[in-house]
């Protein structure tokens, strides 16, 4: 009987903290998916090749990208990027059990971080690896994240990209 209740126990924690994990992968996402773009933005903010001549052409590029990035790498970071990460954790968490070193859990997970981030070469290994940098150093806080923390996350994420496009509509007005 003892042992049942042990067991339950235990499942009720690996729920919780399964729920929390997905929380701060979720919050981990939107924060390195959004630097990932805003970086992205400035080292290539013109990606089809036209010369930029001056400080305002840069700057527009930069926005005008940074949109376009946003559409497309955020989801892909939130959507893929958490999967994969929960699965490379998981994985990386079950190796060290086994073999019964705990740094195990974190080389294996880095691995599958990098190996997972090779999907689109060199584009996606930095967000890959952006996005597991960000969530050891939310791990290492050992706090536990609630969904009000990672919704707004992601409404800032988003408003962020409002205000980029509006900036962009006022410019061309």
């Amino acid at each position: 009987m003892n042992l049942f209740i042990e067991g339950v126990i235990k499942k009720k924690q690996l729920k919780i903290g399964g729920i929390h994990i997905l929380q701060r992968k979720i919050v981990s996402a939107t924060i390195s998916g959004t630097l990932f773009t805003v970086l992205l933005s400035l080292i290539e903010p013109n990606p089809f090749g036209k010369p930029i001549n001056s400080t305002g052409e840069y700057l527009f590029a930069v926005v005008s990208i940074f949109t376009l990035y946003m559409m497309y790498t955020f989801p892909a970071i939130l959507l893929y990027g958490v999967f994969t990460s929960i699965i490379s954790d998981k994985v990386g968490e079950f190796i060290s059990i086994k073999i019964k070193r705990k740094k195990a859990e974190f080389v294996v997970s880095a691995m599958l971080h990098v190996l997972f981030g090779l999907i689109l070469r060199w584009f996606s290994l930095c967000a890959s690896i952006l996005f597991f940098s960000t969530d050891q150093i939310m791990k290492k806080r050992v706090r536990r994240y609630t969904w009000v923390e990672a919704i707004s996350s992601l409404i800032i994420s988003i408003l962020m990209w409002m205000i980029a496009s509006g900036a962009l509509w006022l410019w061309e007005t």
